[in-house]
Protein backbone atom coordinates (compact mmCIF):
# COMPACT_ATOMS: atom_id res chain seq x y z
CA UNK A 1 0.00 0.00 0.00
CA UNK A 2 1.35 3.47 -0.84
CA UNK A 3 2.15 5.88 1.97
CA UNK A 4 -0.39 8.71 1.67
CA UNK A 5 0.99 12.21 2.09
CA UNK A 6 -1.37 15.19 2.37
CA UNK A 7 -0.24 18.74 1.56
CA UNK A 8 -2.49 21.37 3.12
CA UNK A 9 -2.62 24.48 0.91
CA UNK A 10 -4.37 27.84 1.23
CA UNK A 11 -4.41 31.07 -0.83
CA UNK A 12 -0.96 32.69 -1.12
CA UNK A 13 0.93 29.59 -0.02
CA UNK A 14 4.63 29.32 -0.93
CA UNK A 15 4.90 27.22 -4.08
CA UNK A 16 8.38 25.88 -3.33
CA UNK A 17 7.34 24.78 0.16
CA UNK A 18 4.92 22.39 -1.52
CA UNK A 19 7.03 21.53 -4.57
CA UNK A 20 10.23 20.68 -2.69
CA UNK A 21 8.54 18.27 -0.30
CA UNK A 22 6.49 16.72 -3.13
CA UNK A 23 9.60 16.14 -5.26
CA UNK A 24 11.38 14.35 -2.40
CA UNK A 25 8.48 11.96 -1.85
CA UNK A 26 7.98 11.44 -5.59
CA UNK A 27 11.62 10.49 -6.21
CA UNK A 28 11.82 8.32 -3.10
CA UNK A 29 8.69 6.50 -4.22
CA UNK A 30 10.38 5.43 -7.43
CA UNK A 31 13.37 4.04 -5.54
CA UNK A 32 11.76 2.17 -2.66
CA UNK A 33 9.47 -0.78 -2.37
CA UNK A 34 6.71 1.37 -0.88
CA UNK A 35 5.62 4.22 -3.14
CA UNK A 36 4.23 7.51 -1.89
CA UNK A 37 0.87 8.93 -2.92
CA UNK A 38 0.79 12.70 -2.53
CA UNK A 39 -2.43 14.71 -2.51
CA UNK A 40 -2.83 18.49 -2.22
CA UNK A 41 -5.90 19.55 -0.24
CA UNK A 42 -7.52 22.90 0.50
CA UNK A 43 -10.68 24.18 2.16
CA UNK A 44 -12.86 24.23 -0.97
CA UNK A 45 -10.73 22.25 -3.43
CA UNK A 46 -9.98 23.28 -6.99
CA UNK A 47 -7.17 25.59 -8.04
CA UNK A 48 -5.41 27.39 -5.18
CA UNK A 49 -3.23 30.34 -6.09
CA UNK A 50 0.25 30.54 -4.61
CA UNK A 51 1.98 33.80 -3.70
CA UNK A 52 3.87 33.59 -7.01
CA UNK A 53 0.62 33.61 -8.98
CA UNK A 54 0.88 29.98 -10.06
CA UNK A 55 -1.88 27.65 -8.87
CA UNK A 56 -2.14 24.00 -7.89
CA UNK A 57 -5.14 21.70 -8.20
CA UNK A 58 -6.44 20.50 -4.84
CA UNK A 59 -9.04 18.19 -3.33
CA UNK A 60 -11.56 19.68 -0.85
CA UNK A 61 -11.07 18.86 2.82
CA UNK A 62 -14.26 16.84 2.95
CA UNK A 63 -12.92 14.40 0.34
CA UNK A 64 -9.37 14.11 1.60
CA UNK A 65 -9.67 10.79 3.44
CA UNK A 66 -6.93 9.33 5.64
CA UNK A 67 -3.31 10.48 5.50
CA UNK A 68 -0.28 8.76 6.96
CA UNK A 69 1.47 12.14 7.04
CA UNK A 70 0.00 15.64 6.81
CA UNK A 71 2.31 18.48 5.74
CA UNK A 72 1.15 22.07 6.25
CA UNK A 73 3.05 24.44 3.98
CA UNK A 74 3.98 28.05 4.68
CA UNK A 75 3.50 31.24 2.74
CA UNK A 76 2.28 34.81 2.84
CA UNK A 77 -1.28 33.63 3.45
CA UNK A 78 -0.48 31.81 6.69
CA UNK A 79 -1.83 34.61 8.93
CA UNK A 80 -5.28 34.36 7.37
CA UNK A 81 -5.20 30.57 7.12
CA UNK A 82 -4.35 30.07 10.79
CA UNK A 83 -7.61 31.80 11.77
CA UNK A 84 -9.77 29.59 9.54
CA UNK A 85 -11.91 27.24 11.70
CA UNK A 86 -12.24 24.69 8.88
CA UNK A 87 -8.48 24.38 8.44
CA UNK A 88 -7.93 24.23 12.20
CA UNK A 89 -10.51 21.49 12.56
CA UNK A 90 -8.91 19.54 9.73
CA UNK A 91 -5.46 19.75 11.31
CA UNK A 92 -6.76 18.70 14.73
CA UNK A 93 -8.66 15.77 13.23
CA UNK A 94 -5.61 14.44 11.44
CA UNK A 95 -3.46 15.00 14.51
CA UNK A 96 -5.52 12.23 16.03
CA UNK A 97 -5.40 9.87 13.04
CA UNK A 98 -2.18 10.48 11.08
CA UNK A 99 1.17 9.03 12.03
CA UNK A 100 2.91 12.37 11.59
CA UNK A 101 1.96 16.04 11.34
CA UNK A 102 4.54 18.32 9.71
CA UNK A 103 5.00 21.94 8.71
CA UNK A 104 7.27 23.85 6.38
CA UNK A 105 8.30 27.41 7.25
CA UNK A 106 5.33 29.48 8.50
CA UNK A 107 3.08 26.45 8.30
CA UNK A 108 4.15 26.10 11.95
CA UNK A 109 1.76 28.93 12.79
CA UNK A 110 -1.19 26.80 11.68
CA UNK A 111 0.00 23.91 13.85
CA UNK A 112 0.45 26.32 16.76
CA UNK A 113 -3.03 27.77 16.32
CA UNK A 114 -4.42 24.23 16.38
CA UNK A 115 -2.67 23.61 19.71
CA UNK A 116 -0.32 20.95 18.35
CA UNK A 117 2.89 22.70 19.40
CA UNK A 118 2.04 23.50 23.03
CA UNK A 119 4.90 22.30 25.22
CA UNK A 120 6.87 21.08 22.21
CA UNK A 121 10.09 22.15 20.55
CA UNK A 122 9.48 23.63 17.10
CA UNK A 123 11.06 25.82 14.47
CA UNK A 124 10.03 28.08 11.62
CA UNK A 125 11.77 30.58 9.33
CA UNK A 126 14.20 32.60 11.45
CA UNK A 127 12.50 35.89 10.54
CA UNK A 128 9.23 34.62 12.01
CA UNK A 129 10.62 32.79 15.05
CA UNK A 130 10.22 35.76 17.39
CA UNK A 131 6.62 36.28 16.32
CA UNK A 132 5.84 32.59 16.83
CA UNK A 133 7.33 32.65 20.31
CA UNK A 134 5.55 35.87 21.28
CA UNK A 135 2.16 34.74 20.05
CA UNK A 136 2.44 31.18 21.40
CA UNK A 137 4.62 31.34 24.54
CA UNK A 138 3.97 27.68 25.33
CA UNK A 139 6.17 26.62 22.40
CA UNK A 140 9.89 26.05 22.88
CA UNK A 141 10.98 27.77 19.67
CA UNK A 142 14.36 26.71 18.26
CA UNK A 143 14.92 29.77 16.11
CA UNK A 144 18.03 28.50 14.32
CA UNK A 145 17.19 24.85 13.72
CA UNK A 146 16.66 23.58 10.18
CA UNK A 147 14.04 21.10 11.33
CA UNK A 148 12.81 19.74 14.63
CA UNK A 149 11.05 16.50 15.52
CA UNK A 150 9.15 16.37 18.79
CA UNK A 151 7.21 13.13 18.94
CA UNK A 152 4.89 12.80 15.92
CA UNK A 153 5.17 16.52 15.12
CA UNK A 154 7.84 17.78 12.72
CA UNK A 155 8.51 21.45 11.93
CA UNK A 156 11.02 22.92 9.50
CA UNK A 157 12.42 26.28 8.49
CA UNK A 158 12.19 27.83 5.01
CA UNK A 159 11.97 26.17 1.60
CA UNK A 160 15.18 24.09 1.46
CA UNK A 161 14.71 23.02 5.08
CA UNK A 162 11.41 21.46 4.04
CA UNK A 163 13.38 19.24 1.66
CA UNK A 164 15.75 18.30 4.50
CA UNK A 165 12.75 17.37 6.62
CA UNK A 166 11.18 15.35 3.79
CA UNK A 167 14.44 13.42 3.34
CA UNK A 168 14.46 12.67 7.06
CA UNK A 169 10.88 11.38 6.77
CA UNK A 170 11.86 9.24 3.77
CA UNK A 171 14.77 7.82 5.73
CA UNK A 172 12.45 6.99 8.61
CA UNK A 173 10.05 5.23 6.23
CA UNK A 174 12.34 3.52 3.72
CA UNK A 175 15.79 3.50 5.25
CA UNK A 176 19.05 5.40 4.90
CA UNK A 177 19.96 3.98 1.49
CA UNK A 178 16.75 5.23 -0.15
CA UNK A 179 17.12 8.56 1.63
CA UNK A 180 20.67 8.91 0.32
CA UNK A 181 19.74 7.95 -3.25
CA UNK A 182 16.81 10.39 -3.18
CA UNK A 183 19.15 13.19 -2.13
CA UNK A 184 21.56 12.25 -4.91
CA UNK A 185 18.75 12.44 -7.47
CA UNK A 186 17.78 15.88 -6.13
CA UNK A 187 21.44 17.00 -5.96
CA UNK A 188 21.13 18.05 -2.32
CA UNK A 189 22.82 16.96 0.90
CA UNK A 190 21.46 13.66 2.16
CA UNK A 191 21.41 14.74 5.79
CA UNK A 192 21.87 18.24 7.11
CA UNK A 193 21.39 17.79 10.88
CA UNK A 194 18.20 19.39 12.10
CA UNK A 195 20.07 21.47 14.66
CA UNK A 196 22.30 23.12 12.06
CA UNK A 197 22.01 26.89 12.01
CA UNK A 198 19.78 28.48 9.38
CA UNK A 199 22.17 31.37 8.82
CA UNK A 200 25.54 32.85 9.68
CA UNK A 201 25.78 34.06 13.27
CA UNK A 202 28.22 36.78 12.23
CA UNK A 203 25.93 38.08 9.48
CA UNK A 204 22.93 37.92 11.79
CA UNK A 205 24.55 39.96 14.53
CA UNK A 206 26.54 42.36 12.35
CA UNK A 207 23.43 43.29 10.39
CA UNK A 208 21.65 44.54 13.50
CA UNK A 209 23.76 47.68 13.83
CA UNK A 210 26.93 48.96 12.14
CA UNK A 211 28.30 50.28 15.45
CA UNK A 212 29.62 46.87 16.55
CA UNK A 213 30.07 45.13 13.20
CA UNK A 214 33.80 45.83 13.23
CA UNK A 215 34.11 44.43 16.74
CA UNK A 216 32.23 41.28 15.77
CA UNK A 217 34.61 40.74 12.88
CA UNK A 218 37.54 41.24 15.25
CA UNK A 219 36.09 38.67 17.65
CA UNK A 220 35.67 36.19 14.79
CA UNK A 221 39.37 36.60 13.96
CA UNK A 222 40.57 36.31 17.57
CA UNK A 223 38.54 33.46 19.03
CA UNK A 224 41.57 31.90 20.74
CA UNK A 225 41.96 34.93 22.99
CA UNK A 226 40.33 35.37 26.38
CA UNK A 227 37.47 37.60 25.25
CA UNK A 228 36.21 39.17 28.46
CA UNK A 229 33.94 42.21 28.60
CA UNK A 230 36.97 44.32 29.59
CA UNK A 231 38.89 43.17 26.52
CA UNK A 232 35.96 43.81 24.18
CA UNK A 233 35.16 47.19 25.71
CA UNK A 234 38.75 48.33 25.26
CA UNK A 235 38.55 47.45 21.56
CA UNK A 236 35.81 50.02 21.04
CA UNK A 237 37.04 52.57 23.57
CA UNK A 238 34.16 52.21 26.03
CA UNK A 239 33.84 51.48 29.71
CA UNK A 240 32.87 47.86 30.44
CA UNK A 241 29.54 48.83 31.98
CA UNK A 242 28.51 51.15 29.15
CA UNK A 243 29.77 48.65 26.58
CA UNK A 244 27.72 45.76 27.98
CA UNK A 245 24.55 47.84 28.04
CA UNK A 246 25.08 49.31 24.56
CA UNK A 247 26.09 45.99 23.03
CA UNK A 248 23.05 44.16 24.36
CA UNK A 249 20.75 46.91 23.11
CA UNK A 250 22.32 46.96 19.64
CA UNK A 251 22.98 43.26 19.03
CA UNK A 252 20.19 41.73 21.09
CA UNK A 253 22.33 39.51 23.31
CA UNK A 254 25.08 39.78 25.89
CA UNK A 255 28.73 40.01 24.79
CA UNK A 256 29.40 36.57 26.31
CA UNK A 257 26.56 35.02 24.30
CA UNK A 258 27.78 36.66 21.09
CA UNK A 259 31.29 35.31 21.65
CA UNK A 260 29.93 31.82 22.28
CA UNK A 261 27.79 31.92 19.12
CA UNK A 262 30.77 32.92 17.00
CA UNK A 263 32.92 30.23 18.62
CA UNK A 264 30.24 27.64 17.99
CA UNK A 265 29.90 28.62 14.35
CA UNK A 266 33.66 28.43 13.80
CA UNK A 267 33.93 25.16 15.70
CA UNK A 268 31.07 23.56 13.81
CA UNK A 269 32.61 24.52 10.47
CA UNK A 270 35.89 22.86 11.45
CA UNK A 271 34.16 19.80 12.91
CA UNK A 272 32.17 19.25 9.72
CA UNK A 273 34.78 20.13 7.11
CA UNK A 274 38.15 19.11 8.54
CA UNK A 275 39.85 16.05 9.97
CA UNK A 276 41.27 17.97 12.92
CA UNK A 277 40.83 16.29 16.31
CA UNK A 278 37.98 17.64 18.41
CA UNK A 279 40.47 18.60 21.11
CA UNK A 280 42.43 20.76 18.65
CA UNK A 281 39.28 22.48 17.42
CA UNK A 282 38.30 23.30 21.00
CA UNK A 283 41.64 25.07 21.45
CA UNK A 284 41.53 26.86 18.09
CA UNK A 285 38.07 28.31 18.69
CA UNK A 286 38.63 29.46 22.26
CA UNK A 287 36.74 26.74 24.13
CA UNK A 288 40.10 25.19 25.11
CA UNK A 289 38.42 22.36 27.04
CA UNK A 290 36.70 19.83 24.70
CA UNK A 291 34.15 19.05 27.39
CA UNK A 292 33.20 22.73 27.54
CA UNK A 293 32.77 22.72 23.77
CA UNK A 294 30.70 19.53 23.94
CA UNK A 295 28.29 21.11 26.43
CA UNK A 296 27.97 24.20 24.22
CA UNK A 297 27.21 22.00 21.19
CA UNK A 298 24.51 20.15 23.13
CA UNK A 299 22.86 23.42 24.17
CA UNK A 300 22.96 24.93 20.70
CA UNK A 301 22.71 21.98 18.30
CA UNK A 302 21.30 19.24 20.58
CA UNK A 303 24.12 16.86 19.64
CA UNK A 304 27.82 16.53 20.53
CA UNK A 305 30.65 17.40 18.10
CA UNK A 306 31.28 13.73 17.27
CA UNK A 307 27.68 13.31 16.08
CA UNK A 308 27.90 16.52 14.04
CA UNK A 309 31.02 15.15 12.32
CA UNK A 310 29.43 11.77 11.62
CA UNK A 311 26.33 13.39 10.13
CA UNK A 312 28.41 15.69 7.94
CA UNK A 313 30.47 12.75 6.69
CA UNK A 314 27.30 10.78 6.07
CA UNK A 315 25.87 13.61 3.94
CA UNK A 316 29.02 13.49 1.80
CA UNK A 317 28.90 9.71 1.57
CA UNK A 318 32.26 9.19 3.28
CA UNK A 319 33.55 7.70 6.51
CA UNK A 320 34.32 10.17 9.29
CA UNK A 321 37.99 10.36 10.30
CA UNK A 322 39.20 8.51 13.36
CA UNK A 323 39.57 11.01 16.21
CA UNK A 324 43.03 11.36 17.69
CA UNK A 325 44.16 12.86 20.94
CA UNK A 326 46.61 15.77 20.83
Amino acid sequence: MPIRIGLLLYPDFQLLDAAGVTAAFEIAGTLGEAAYETMAVSRHGGLVRSSSGMALETVPLAKAGFFDTLVVVGGEGHATAMDCPALQGFIRHHAGTARRICSVCTGAFLLAAAGLLDGRRATTHWQQAGTLKARFPGIRVSAEAIHVQDGPVWTSAGISAGIDMALALVTEDLGAEIGRRTAQQMVVFYHRPGGQSQFSALLEMASTQDRFSGLLGWIRSNLQQRLTVDVLASQVGMSPRNFSRSFRGAVGMSPARAVEKLRLEAARERVERSTLPIEAIAVMTGFHDPERMRRAFLREFHQPPQAVRRNAADSRGCTPPRLRAV
